[in-house]
């Protein structure tokens, strides 16, 4: 009891209300007061009961009032001049009212997951700089295999390194957080041309798409790599473990509001507690463990995907699991459906 009347004194609403009843009981006591009867001595004594109401009253409204909230305002400044920070302001002794401690809290909260957000991204951004450092050697490296293979004869080893050349150029390169569905497939469709230098006529890839849709559809925006890990986890963790002819099939549908991609394989696919519990974590923006069911990078790349698509978009947005053992995986992407308009910058 007392620890809760300890911190309700912490509010000016609380002190408010405090003042008002001692107002109140200090009327009373005058009201109250017997009738001097008309004697100087009674009089001087009303008189002096009268004059230490009042003086008791003002002390109580300069301390449970007037000073705090002079504090509040000296605190308030700091902080807007960023003197201090938001959990000094609510270590303060004094605070408006519960609501606004509320308020404040959450206000840290949200500036605490600015701070992590911004701090993601200057670590990605680092990264993608350490990655860029003097690419052209990749790239030239690559070119004077390509050469070397071209002159030996040897067009398949030509082309498989002309196409890891132009891959690594669209991962490396491009500094976009958004690229089209059209850049996107394309970079699938030269993965998908490496992965058939291993796995041979077994793989297959097929997109599927309306065609009088499709002149819309191909300028939507798309986080970069989006579909190239989900392809990835598609072959090594379903085709490959499946015997005879593998088949990826990238699908794509648009809403009114929305694009739809689905990554379906006719592969291993996933025990059902599995793909209820790989969905709960996408759908909380959780990170799949390294020892799920697809694997040791498998469930880390659905999730990576996942929470950029929803970071950049929302959490109506991302990634869903639809998945029967032995009978395949499809993986539904769900994305706003914006354009990327004539001239317009990616973000």
């Amino acid at each position: 009891m007392f620890e809760k009347l300890k911190k309700n004194m912490r509010y000016i609403s609380f002190r408010s209300m405090l003042l008002a009843v001692l107002a109140l009981l200090l009327l009373l006591v005058v009201l109250f007061l017997p009738e001097p009867g008309g004697s100087a001595h009674g009089i001087l004594v009303k008189k002096v009961v009268v004059l230490a109401a009042v003086l008791l009253f003002s002390a109580a409204l300069y301390f449970l009032l007037i000073k705090p909230y002079r504090f509040l305002s000296a605190q308030n400044r700091r902080f807007t001049e960023g003197y201090i920070t938001i959990s000094e302001l609510l270590e303060s002794p004094v605070m408006y009212s519960a609501s606004s401690e509320n308020m404040l809290r959450q206000l840290e909260h949200q500036v605490q997951m600015t701070d992590a957000i911004d701090l993601s991204k200057r670590q990605a951004q680092y990264r993608a700089l350490q990655n860029q450092i003097n690419p052209h050697f990749l790239y030239n490296t690559l070119d004077g295999i390509r050469s070397e293979a071209l002159l030996g004869g040897m067009d398949s080893l030509a082309d498989m390194t002309e196409a890891l050349a132009t891959f690594f150029r669209y991962t490396i390169s491009r500094t976009e957080n958004l690229v089209t569905l059209e850049e996107e497939l394309e970079n699938c469709r030269i993965y998908f041309k490496i992965q058939q230098y291993r796995f041979g006529d077994r793989l297959r890839l097929e997109i599927v798409r309306d065609e009088e849709e499709w002149d819309q559809l191909r300028r939507v925006q798309i986080p970069k790599l989006t579909l190239q890990p989900v392809l990835e986890n598609s072959i090594i963790h379903g085709t490959e473990l499946r015997m005879g002819e593998g088949i990826t099939r990238i699908v794509l549908e648009r809403t009114l509001k929305r694009v739809v991609i689905r990554v379906q394989d006719n592969g291993a696919g996933i025990e059902e507690e599995k793909v209820r519990e790989l969905n709960r974590k996408l759908s909380q923006g959780l990170q799949e463990p390294e020892d799920s069911t697809h694997g040791r990078q498998g469930g880390v790349a659905l999730a990576n995907v996942n929470n950029r698509i929803r970071l950049i978009f929302g959490d109506e947005y991302g990634i869903h699991v639809y998945s029967m053992e032995g009978q395949g995986t499809d993986v539904e992407i769900s994305i706003p459906y914006t354009e990327r308009k004539q001239g317009e910058t990616m973000l």
